[in-house]
């Protein structure tokens, strides 16, 4: 009977600008490090760097596949036996993602997958509470408040003059600090940047 290695659901999630990308591209480089084979994914929707790059918002960044669903994600794995499979902004999947992430893991793949937990108005962001209930390993970051500087455990949109653009009208939006900010838990909701 041949023994299947363990694996292991790895979620690494937070606010914005809270390093989940980071801390993914770490683990994918010890991983690399290691001589393991490794597949680095992103969602479709992340169009905000050149195509086939997972990147940090420190500039750090590493070659990637890019695939608009769940169903495109575990046909790209296929039968390869990978030791690790990275996915970044695994909240873009949806809730496929948590079968299709705990079938991945039975094969003795180990997955680590790397999103926002928390929606910019401070909903649990599914998929990932469902993956961090079933997973062996969760690393929850925070960020820092852009009003007082303490931890920040949510981010939330910021419009220049309350302009409302169509692309902002749904959760699918990305971006980065032009229209995002971290807040603590105290700030959470109010409106305006820190002052200078």
């Amino acid at each position: 009977m041949r023994s299947i290695p363990n694996g292991r659901l790895q979620v690494v999630c937070g606010p914005m600008f809270a390093g989940k990308s980071e801390e993914l591209l770490r683990r994918v480089r010890r991983a690399q490090l290691a001589g393991l084979a490794v597949e680095v994914v992103n969602h479709a929707l992340d169009d905000r760097h050149a195509g086939g790059r997972v990147a940090s918002h420190s500039g750090l960044s590493i070659a990637s596949r890019s695939v608009p669903d769940v169903g495109s994600l575990v046909e790209l794995v296929g039968d390869r036996e990978l030791d690790l499979l990275a996915i970044d902004e695994a909240q873009f999947f949806g809730t496929e993602l948590v079968p299709a992430v705990s079938r991945l893991v039975l094969t003795g793949m180990s997955v680590v997958v790397a999103g926002l937990c928390v929606t910019f108005d401070g909903r649990p962001f599914e998929p990932l509470p469902s993956l961090m209930a079933l997973a062996e390993d969760v690393t929850k970051l925070t960020a820092v408040c852009a009003v007082c500087g303490q931890d920040a455990a949510f981010h939330q949109r910021v419009l220049a003059d309350d302009v409302a653009d169509a692309r902002l009208a749904t959760a699918e939006h990305v971006g980065g600090i032009e229209s995002y900010q971290a807040r603590c838990r105290q700030h959470f909701g109010e409106r305006g940047r820190r002052s200078a």
